[in-house]
């Protein structure tokens, strides 16, 4: 099964936005990584988002762009910043037979799910990037044993965008 992993785009600052929405630049980032996406043929059977502005709003351009229904995006607290990565992790095990995942979040959780993902010892490094997105291949969830398939960072997503 695969999962994919997915930081939000680059948001508004606390002083021009309240909520840290997606900046302009956070959209253009995630637009260009979702029609990178849709290059790739990436199909997505679950997306999950946190409820954080820029995280729902990177996650509905993804769905948009990759016709996948925007009523169906599951908003979860389980995905936020702080969220404790073994619960993510419990979390997504349950949904897996819905798979492919694809988790729009935060970081630390993002990083540290792929640890766990990535490492029983959770001890496997993504060096996550606004926008950015990976792939990583499990047999069975919640922990260890994953395989990376690959990183995509804005910088690539860009150059593969049509």
């Amino acid at each position: 099964m695969e999962i994919y992993l997915m930081q939000h785009g680059p948001n508004l600052p606390p002083e021009q936005d309240p909520q840290e929405g997606l900046s302009p630049e956070g959209t253009q980032v995630v637009t260009a990584t979702a029609l990178a996406l849709a290059r790739l043929a990436l199909r997505i059977g679950l997306l999950i988002s946190s409820p954080k502005d820029r995280a729902r709003q990177s996650a509905e351009i993804v769905a948009r762009v990759l016709n996948y229904d925007l009523e169906k995006i599951l908003i979860s607290d389980q995905v936020k910043a702080m969220a404790e990565p073994g619960e993510t992790l419990q979390f997504l095990a349950a949904h897996q037979d819905q798979a492919p995942l694809m988790v729009v979040g935060h970081l630390p959780n993002l990083a540290k799910v792929a640890a766990g993902l990535l490492s029983a010892a959770g001890q496997a490094k993504v060096d996550f990037q606004r926008g950015g997105i990976c792939a990583i291949e499990v047999e069975d969830l919640p922990r260890g044993k994953g395989k990376l398939l690959w990183y995509l960072p804005p910088e690539i997503t860009a150059l593969m965008a049509p």
